[in-house]
């Protein structure tokens, strides 16, 4: 089986205020349901407020990130499934859950994880 990320950035997140309840209620729905097929690995979202540091090998700290790269941002789910289908699937529903659509990654394996 592969794990798949399942995300949006937070700008694809536009919702009524009258909506957000329903958008979390939905939402937690779904990954609750991963979880109970056996799905889950992790979910969460980019904390926006927290400051962005790079570390390099030495260990140094530098403010932000990486000049060239977009912001990271947004909501995160990673599901283990057993075919792409499958986390197609997925992430439509939890695009009709957080109301926007959901970018598809699969991970590559990795032996040693």
């Amino acid at each position: 089986m592969a794990k798949y990320l399942i995300s949006f950035p937070a700008a694809a997140m536009v919702v009524p205020d009258d909506q957000w309840n329903a958008v979390v209620r939905d939402s937690h729905a779904v990954i609750e349901e991963a979880k109970a097929a056996g799905a889950y690995v992790f979910a969460g979202g980019i904390d926006a407020g927290a400051a962005v540091v790079r570390v390099s090998a030495d260990g140094t700290v530098t403010d932000g990130g990486y000049a060239a790269a977009r912001p990271l941002d947004g909501g995160f789910a990673v599901l283990e499934l057993p075919t792409r289908e499958a986390a197609v699937a997925w992430a439509a529903r939890l695009a009709r859950a957080c109301r926007c659509d959901q970018e598809l990654r699969v991970f590559m394996f990795d032996p040693a994880s």
